[in-house]
């Protein structure tokens, strides 16, 4: 959406030669009377004015599960900052197809929303929409599903290609078990776990299939013999010079004697599949020595490309949450170590969902051990952070609640170096904050209008 603004300095020209250019053919000058000089054409300025999109996640059965469904509704950028406006999805907010909550996307101007429903008869489905404001989404292009390829509760992503492609990942996993030549159970010996992913990427543009890879994705032998597999993936993210793409991975481990599922061990360095793109093919694994947990994420984009490296948030890091880096030569950079207990002085930071400015400063949602247990989980706050000087404040001028539970935060809107948060507690209205990150001013901003146990999950 573009607003067109005329230059005050012309604005007189514009009306005392108006008789003038009705008598005149389009191509005839015009004389402005303050300079004297002979103009063809009108100087004008431009503002441009993006949409903002709000989407809250309906409850389900309990407060805060957010599988009743998920309804947005857009307002222009000045609304959005306007204390005076309020927003109501969940009255009169757009269903965004999908059994449970969304997965959503926008373009990088708002003006369209990509969606994939998630899990139910229409899981897999993709669809696209033209922001037109408020609750009105237009259908554009044609649907195409990519269940076959990833199931039908996908994993996805939107690569920042210029909005051109999406991509979709899944992992299925299987014990491979040595019988050792008997039919007693009590002979066999568990030999390691197969995690098996699966690759699609999605012509965001022309609603098509562009490629699809399946591979078997193998940890160090003394990873595997231990009983350590990838059991889940997610946030593929594209490389600066555009030929790799980034698949984080979350670890999980059996204990080797019994096959049985370990949920006490060594966490280990945090680990990233690595592909050639566009092809999908050549998998490897890179692994953080500075880093130790999963990093996959969960709702939000988890991994970002500024000024030619990838920078990845990390979870379930028992030394608090890392923001690691991934150079051009697609290995961690194992001197750059961002640790977010040390730069919040807190303990058991555990990053929920982020997004980077293009000046490297970015705003970050994230609890910790000291988060009051709310309705439906941990309390959540924001930071601002600052990926060049490895430093975090957190943001005080944006209220916080026992039941302000950020866990299935999605989105972010990056306009400039300001940045879009929604923040409400479950059940509870709030508002639409924006952070402008260079200074660190926070706007409070329209009012979001909650119903019982439900909560807003970002702005796109």
């Amino acid at each position: 959406m573009k607003r067109t603004f005329i230059n005050l300095k012309t604005f007189a020209a514009v009306i005392l030669t108006a008789g003038l250019m009705t008598a005149c053919s389009s191509d005839d000058p015009v004389i402005n009377p303050e300079t004297g000089e002979t103009e063809t054409e009108l100087p004008e300025t431009e503002e441009e004015a993006r949409w903002i999109t709000v989407a809250g996640a309906k409850m389900g059965d309990n407060p805060g599960d957010g599988n009743g469904g998920t309804l947005i509704y857009s307002v222009t950028s000045d609304d959005a900052k306007d204390p005076t406006v309020s927003i109501d999805p969940f009255q009169n907010g757009f269903i965004a197809p999908s059994n449970r909550t969304a997965r959503l996307q926008s373009s990088e101007d708002g003006s369209t929303i990509f969606n994939i429903s998630y899990a139910g008869d229409t899981g897999g489905n993709y669809t696209k929409y033209t922001v037109e404001g408020g609750q009105t989404f237009t259908p554009t292009g044609s649907e195409v599903s990519i269940a076959p390829y990833v199931g039908t509760a996908p994993r996805w992503i939107k690569l920042f290609d210029g909005d051109q492609t999406g991509a979709a990942v899944y992992v299925s996993t299987e014990h491979e078990i040595d019988d050792n030549g008997t039919e007693d159970a009590t002979d066999d010996t568990y030999v390691r776990t197969d995690a098996t992913i699966g690759v699609v990427t999605l012509d965001l543009v022309n609603s098509s299939i562009k490629e699809f890879q399946e591979h078997s994705v193998p940890l160090s032998a003394e990873e595997e013999a231990n009983g350590y597999y990838i059991s889940r993936i997610d946030m593929p993210t594209l490389n600066a010079a555009g030929d790799k793409l980034y698949i984080g991975a979350r670890l999980s481990k059996v204990d080797p004697a019994t096959a049985e599922s370990d949920s006490d061990f060594e966490i280990l360095g945090s680990k990233t599949i690595v592909l050639d793109y566009p092809s999908l093919l050549n998998p490897t694994v890179i692994t953080s020595t500075v880093g130790h947990g999963n990093t996959n994420g969960y709702r939000s984009i988890n991994s970002f490309e500024y000024n030619g490296s990838v920078y990845q948030a990390n979870q379930g890091d028992p030394e608090g949450s890392h923001i690691l880096k991934i150079d051009a030569n697609n290995a961690y950079d194992d001197t750059y170590d961002f640790n977010l207990d040390d730069a919040l002085g807190i303990e058991g930071a555990y990053i929920l969902a982020w997004r980077p400015a293009a000046n490297g400063k970015a705003v970050l949602a994230y609890r910790h051990d000291g988060s009051a247990e709310g309705v439906s989980g941990l309390q959540g706050f924001f930071a601002l952070v600052d990926l060049n000087t490895k430093t975090a404040t957190k943001i005080d001028d944006i209220p916080y609640h026992q039941d302000f539970d950020l866990f299935q935060y999605q989105g972010y809107v990056v306009d400039g170096t300001e940045i879009y948060l929604t923040q409400a507690a479950v059940g509870q209205n709030g508002n639409i904050y924006v952070v402008e990150t260079e200074t660190g001013t926070v706007t409070k901003g329209a009012e979001l209008v909650n119903v019982t146990g439900s909560h807003f999950i970002g702005t796109f």
